[in-house]
């Protein structure tokens, strides 16, 4: 007699066929694209789609466009006064869940510094324990508090405050 599949297999297996359709070589995590986001003439990142992959398993995992949670910006820099944030990759990690994600999961993107505002995308997130999914989402701080502090080295921006809030998003404008 043979036993039924398990949910959480079956979640594991879809999960992980989404991601193993995204991988690239050449970049610190498998689904994050390396180097391949037009800056503006301002130093921002330009527009870049969601990748199907990743609304697929944003809608998996009852992640809605536009919900978002508390994030620890970088946890090299977990609840310091000041960040400092260097264009590249960065890891961060929710303070309360999102959808099927848990407190605690890592948040993967990178971080552009160039513009007037610092930009962080996120395209994946991992679970302790589980397999990296991709995902869309961006930091969004309102008021301005995403403006590098006027002290800020050329190639970094420094900020007043080690969280901030990710947003789920569709597209990457």
């Amino acid at each position: 007699m043979s036993m039924p599949p398990r949910p959480g297999l079956l979640r594991a297996v879809f999960l992980l066929g989404l991601a193993a359709g995204c991988m690239t070589t050449t970049s610190p995590s498998p689904l994050i694209p390396p180097g391949r986001v037009a800056l503006r003439s301002n130093g921002t990142p330009g527009p870049e789609p969601c990748p199907e992959e990743a609304l697929k398993a944003m809608r998996y995992l009852r992640i809605g466009i536009g919900e978002g949670a508390l994030i620890q910006l970088d946890l090299n820099q977990d609840r310091v006064p000041t960040v400092t944030l260097y264009d590249g990759p960065i890891e961060s990690m929710l303070e309360e869940p999102l959808g099927q994600l848990g407190a605690g999961t890592r948040l993967y993107g990178h971080v552009w510094t160039g513009g007037p505002q610092v930009t962080i995308r996120y395209y994946s997130a991992q679970e302790i324990g589980r397999d990296e999914i991709p995902v869309c989402g961006v930091v969004r701080v309102s008021k301005g508090k995403m403006a590098r502090r006027p002290d800020s080295p050329p190639d970094a921006a420094m900020l007043d405050f080690s969280t901030a809030g990710v947003w789920i998003v569709n597209a990457f404008r």
